[in-house]
């Protein structure tokens, strides 16, 4: 599976933006999805994660309530709806799929990753 991140930009703090990450490969649909983020001079973190099926998600305590996971297995794409963007959002962004969901919040779980989309919020 090879994953492509997209959609980032320069957006203003309390401004929404949308990221999108697109897979080939036919099995993508059976894949757990995650999004990471990596601030500058800080180690990437997780963000949230869908379920191969979309009926199950989790969310960082910091995105909570902000920003939205969504997957379209028919167009192999995840999304992360991003809303009430922060200065402190401000990171590379990028998407990961693996085989389980569990411990879906470490990255030693997911086996491929996109190159990563940079989202900047300015104050």
């Amino acid at each position: 599976v090879q994953l492509q991140a997209s959609g980032g930009g320069l957006v203003q703090a309390g401004g929404s933006l949308s990221v999108s990450c697109a897979a080939s490969g036919r099995t993508f649909s059976t894949y757990t999805v995650g999004w990471f983020r990596q601030a500058p001079g800080k180690e990437r973190e997780f963000v949230a994660v869908i379920s191969w099926d979309g009926h199950s998600t989790y969310y960082a305590d910091s995105v909570k309530g902000r920003f939205t996971i969504s997957r379209d297995n028919a167009k192999n794409t995840v999304y992360l709806q991003m809303n009430s963007l922060k200065p402190e959002d401000t990171a590379v962004y990028y998407c990961a799929a693996g085989d389980h969901y569990y411990d879906t919040d470490l990255e030693d779980v997911y086996d491929y990753w996109g190159q990563g989309t940079l989202v900047t919020v300015s104050s």
